[in-house]
């Protein structure tokens, strides 16, 4: 998967359950970090409106998601913005070897599934 610091929230949360359920490597630079959400906004009489942080995210394993931290990538690959401005996207490059290098070492494998119900 890939991750910068343009993600957030849902872009936080993702990454953080991809790692965890064991689905491949993080790629890129660190996320965000912000994932406190907000809700119950109050409009103002001019039209703008009030936010304020009011719930946060919690894991199954008991511990709170780290607000400001982000999520760190498994392999560090920092954006380039001259490269991008070329279209050379050398995050997305990595990830493609790093796909390729797993096909290689870690093929595919079909998993079973139940048989089909005779209704």
């Amino acid at each position: 998967m890939l991750i910068n610091g343009w993600s957030g929230s849902g872009g936080d949360a993702f990454p953080d359950y991809f790692r965890k359920a064991g689905l491949g490597p993080l790629i890129g630079s660190r996320t965000w970090g912000g994932l406190i959400g907000i809700s119950g906004s109050p409009e103002l009489i001019d039209g703008g409106v009030v936010t304020v942080p009011t719930f946060r995210m919690y894991d199954p394993d008991g511990k709170w998601f780290r607000e400001g931290h982000g999520v760190d990538p498994d392999i560090e690959v920092r954006e380039n913005a001259a490269s991008l401005s070329k279209g050379k996207d050398i995050q997305l490059e990595k990830a493609i070897d790093e796909l390729k290098h797993l096909m290689i070492t870690e093929p595919y494998v079909k998993p079973d599934h139940p048989p089909y119900e005779k209704r």
